[in-house]
């Protein structure tokens, strides 16, 4: 994600467009969240063998409902050069998303095929973009 100015997690994906995935984000329970165990593989790691995907879905850490909702107040690409890997094959952000955010920030961007595991799956795509924004 690359949010502006006021803008949440909440806030970009409240409209998805027609047929886009929608993240199997479970109801909250004490504060928290999860995916949904049985979606995971298919939805944040469908590009990892399947025992790898089901072994970090039972492993997840919950994250609290507030990350949704919290407000960027300055976003850091309005003032820095931004780099931007989109996963071409991402079920949790849709991939016209992500080049619309990366596009609006004035990222330098690369794509390759993956999914929201995209650091695990395409390691070497990973360390490239991070290289070139080190050396930039």
């Amino acid at each position: 994600m690359a949010p502006d100015k006021g803008e949440s997690v909440n806030s970009l994906i409240a409209d998805p467009p027609p047929g886009a995935p929608v993240p199997p984000i479970l109801p909250p329970r004490d504060g928290y969240l999860l995916l949904d165990r049985e979606q995971f593989p298919a939805s944040f790691a469908g590009d990892l063998p399947l025992e790898q995907a089901e072994f970090m879905a039972d492993s997840q850490v919950p994250w609290g409902v507030d990350a949704l909702s919290g407000a960027v107040t300055s976003p850091a690409w309005r003032t820095k050069p931004s780099w931007y890997l989109v996963a071409e094959d991402d079920r949790m952000i849709p991939p016209p998303a992500q080049r619309a955010m990366a596009e609006r920030a004035g990222a330098t961007v690369s794509e390759v095929p993956g999914s929201h595991s995209v650091h695990l799956s395409q390691p070497d795509a990973v360390a490239d973009i991070i290289k070139r924004a080190t050396t930039a």
